[in-house]
């Protein structure tokens, strides 16, 4: 017999079961379909496992460098093992939660494949759900009014540089080495790149990161960019910047050595591993697409502003439309997508009001646009600019390095956009974010009193400097 659904989530990661919620919170029907487990990528391969080993590296660092607090420490040892244990447990935390809350929500879980099928004798519309279990018995059919597909992404790679989870890692593999290498190569300076430099670094491992354009983290504003690099390079991480990756010299014997052309010059270089983060590719094969009107553009879904593709019963949101691919981006288009599939009023969403994070150390964190994309905009900017050497809190911490800079709009006033490197600005930054979405202006957001000592005192002292009237610098 076949099940009727008001809908079916294809993907259960963050946006897919966010989504579910939602939509159980309005009164539907609801079963997602999801090969893995849930939580997706962000839960298992990405944003917790990764921050759980940022965590332990910087734990590790500190400890190495607790004498400068007057706290003697004596045989400082790193256990990677338990690190890797700790991860895990905090992963398997996580997902007991997300599996009690589709309990809760009366969502019904159903592991396997989903595949979108074409009009049939179930539905004279594409969406009916065949899925394959990995079991071998027969397909399962499921016909939902409403479709959303949340199936996510993986891991890129060059042409050459083929992932043997060995030598040539994706991060998905980084995530689950049993023991640190001495040396490793990351291609690519981006947020995973920059992340896992700085993780390994704080481990003890030899970095030497590998980027084809000329600044690294090239999405963040380049005056954070280049302290970024400063303070990366402080610790001892090695940038090879402009660099042509020939990958047809890549060997892996006893580890890996390979060959980069910067400024015509060759340069090779040896390391026990590679890790290789260039981005991601949409999950979309053999999920159905080609039964269905539904639009790719470079490999991603095609939608409206509400998550509706050309299909209008089937909705697609998170890494596999593309766009700023994270977790917190996908859960919300889940929820706009949701709202609109119900006829509530909904709005589309602003992405220049959404914080990205880097959580490396230092933490980089920002809100709206650069300076030079405001510029190419055209607008005319202000810049507010204050270093954190200036803020008691963070001498206190030991984290003085880095600021937050703001950029305004000289005409209106109002803020552009707000960039942060420091200590815990990936928490600091969601004030940023509401300001963003009141559209503050930097005096309005000046007015706030920030707490004394607090970390959070550099924003209204940013915000004064637009105007050239910061109080202690």
């Amino acid at each position: 017999m076949t099940k009727e659904y008001d809908l079916v989530v294809l993907g259960g990661g963050t946006g897919g079961y966010v989504a579910a919620i939602r939509a159980s919170q309005l009164g539907m029907q609801v079963a997602i379909v999801e090969k893995g487990e849930l939580g997706g990528t962000c839960l298992h391969r990405g944003c917790i496992p990764s921050k759980a080993l940022l965590r332990s590296a910087e734990v590790y660092k500190q400890t190495l460098e607790a004498s400068l607090f007057g706290v003697e420490t004596e045989h400082t040892a790193l256990n990677f093992i338990k690190v890797q244990e700790r991860k895990q447990s905090i992963v398997d935390t996580l997902h007991q939660g997300v599996q009690g809350l589709m309990k809760k929500g009366k969502i019904d879980v159903i592991t396997g494949f989903g595949r979108i099928l074409g009009p049939s004798i179930f539905s004279p519309m594409p969406g009916t759900i065949s899925i394959e279990h990995e079991s071998g018995e027969e397909n399962t059919m499921i016909v939902p009014k409403n479709v959303l597909i949340a199936t996510g992404s993986k891991p890129k790679t060059l042409p050459g540089l083929t992932i043997d989870g060995h030598f040539v890692m994706s991060s998905d593999e980084a995530l689950q080495m049993e023991s640190l290498p001495e040396s490793i190569l990351i291609v690519g300076a981006g947020v995973i790149g920059i992340e896992w430099a700085s993780m390994l670094s704080d481990f003890g491992v030899q970095v030497t990161v590998i980027e084809y354009l000329n600044q690294i983290l090239p999405t963040e504003d380049e005056a954070i960019a280049k302290e970024a690099e400063r303070l990366l390079t402080k610790k001892g991480i090695t940038f090879l910047k402009g660099a042509n990756i020939l990958t047809e010299t890549l060997h892996t014997d006893q580890g890996v050595s390979i060959d980069v052309e910067i400024d015509n010059n060759k340069q090779s270089l040896q390391a026990d591993k590679m890790l290789v983060s260039v981005g991601r590719e949409a999950n979309t094969t053999n999920i159905g697409i080609e039964n269905t009107d539904i639009m790719l553009d470079n490999g991603f879904i095609q939608t409206n502003d509400y998550f509706q593709t050309k299909e209008s019963h089937i909705y697609a949101i998170g890494d596999v439309i593309g766009g700023m691919q994270l977790a917190h981006v996908a859960s919300r288009e889940g929820i706009v997508a949701i709202e609109h599939m119900a006829g509530k009023q909904t709005y589309p969403l602003n992405y220049r009001n959404i914080p990205t994070c880097v959580y490396s150390s230092p933490e980089i964190a920002s809100v709206g646009l650069t300076e030079r994309v405001a510029k190419e905009n055209g607008y005319d900017v202000k810049i507010g600019k204050f270093p954190f050497k200036a803020i008691g809190k963070a001498l206190v911490f030991g984290e003085s390095d880095g600021f937050v800079k703001i950029v305004a709009d000289k005409k209106s006033d109002d803020i552009l956009g707000i960039h942060m490197i420091g200590p815990h600005v990936t928490d600091l930054i969601s004030e940023a974010g509401l300001a963003k979405v009141l559209d503050a202006t930097p005096w309005e957001l000046s007015q706030a009193v920030h707490p004394h000592p607090a970390l959070s005192e550099i924003i209204g002292e940013a915000a004064l400097a637009v105007e050239g009237e910061q109080i202690h610098g």
